[in-house]
């Protein structure tokens, strides 16, 4: 008790509250709060010592006092902050922000989209029809021969012994047959699936488009016409486009078109197989056979036929030298296009 009384309380809560009024920052408060009132301090020394009520009372309350005074010096300390931030650190409004990254198309979607136009340009239906198909609307309406090999097992994905999962969007030119008279003028884009191994131009999982046109005396010279239109739309007037004779069940006579390589110019390379030509595709004159499947008289109307991969079309488009690339999402690959 007799050092606890040899200190002059009331000089000493003086000093302490002139420290805390003097502190410019809050290292400064901080640096005074330890000093009068951490465990350290001669206040706290004094207060574990207490044996009498008056002490204790006298002690505590010059204890709450500095407390109030440290909360109220530090609450200013923090608006004179504020206010300096807000007259020293000014923001320009009209300054332009910063510039967000902002996506794009994936290639396969602007390369759709580019099919679409050029068909819509010509007058054509666009349709997007059911991708689990009937055997009979796959191949059976189509004139598959029983013997065709994209009727295997090893060639079609099969869920029973009615239904696959489409191996083209050729069913979409039967269904539209079905439902309205001629003139018929259609295209269909949508995803198909096919037991392909995987290489430089092949995937089990892919989109096309089919074209269909029905009307009186369409001939090969107008299928032949349409396709160099929409190739050009597609890849430019500068790539070279050939036509070659083939066989499909579902048109007579039928040809493949074919465009120059753009990745080596035509001549040769790995994903043109060295030939410098890639093929597009299959087209033809709607085999008579196809028509009365669906009741349409091939004596009054003809019409013709076509289908094309459409990653096949981005490839070429933008002179990418696998097909997988586009399909792996690798951003790398998609942000160049």
């Amino acid at each position: 008790m007799d050092s606890l009384a040899a200190v002059n309380w009331q000089a000493h809560e003086e000093e302490a509250a002139a420290a805390v009024a003097a502190a410019t920052a809050a290292d400064e408060l901080e640096e005074a709060r330890v000093r009068y009132l951490g465990r350290k301090s001669e206040l706290a020394q004094a207060l574990r010592g207490v044996r009498d009520r008056d002490t204790g009372m006298l002690l505590n309350g010059i204890r709450q006092r500095l407390e109030a005074a440290v909360d109220d010096r530090e609450h200013a300390l923090a608006a004179e902050e504020l206010d300096r931030r807000l007259r020293e650190e000014v923001v320009d409004v009209t300054l332009p922000g910063e510039e967000l990254p902002v996506g794009h198309l994936h290639p396969i979607t602007q390369t759709r989209r580019a099919i679409e136009d050029a068909f819509l340009g010509l007058g054509y239906e666009v349709r997007d029809d059911q991708e689990v198909e009937t055997v009979e609307y796959n191949f059976d309406k189509l004139a598959f021969e029983p013997t065709h090999p994209a009727r295997s097992h090893r060639a079609t994905f099969f869920f029973d012994d009615t239904r696959v999962l489409r191996t083209e969007t050729s069913p979409s030119q039967i269904r539209i047959m079905e439902e309205k008279e001629p003139p018929i003028y259609m295209v269909s884009l949508g995803r198909v699936y096919r037991r392909d191994a995987i290489d430089a131009t092949h995937y089990p999982i892919f989109l096309q488009f089919e074209g269909l046109a029905v009307d009186r005396g369409l001939t090969l010279a107008d299928l032949k016409g349409t396709l160099l239109h929409v190739m050009q739309a597609l890849y430019g007037r500068e790539r070279r486009v050939r036509f070659r004779t083939h066989y499909f069940p579902f048109t007579e006579p039928s040809i493949e078109p074919d465009v120059s390589c753009g990745i080596c110019g035509g001549e040769g390379c790995r994903t043109c197989k060295y030939s410098g030509w890639l093929e597009m595709g299959g087209a033809g004159m709607v085999d008579p056979q196809v028509f009365l499947n669906v009741g349409v008289d091939p004596a009054q109307w003809s019409g013709f036929a076509f289908g094309c991969g459409i990653e096949r079309v981005a490839q070429l488009r933008h002179g990418i030298p696998g097909i997988r690339a586009i399909w792996d999402g690798d951003l790398r690959v998609l942000r160049q296009f």
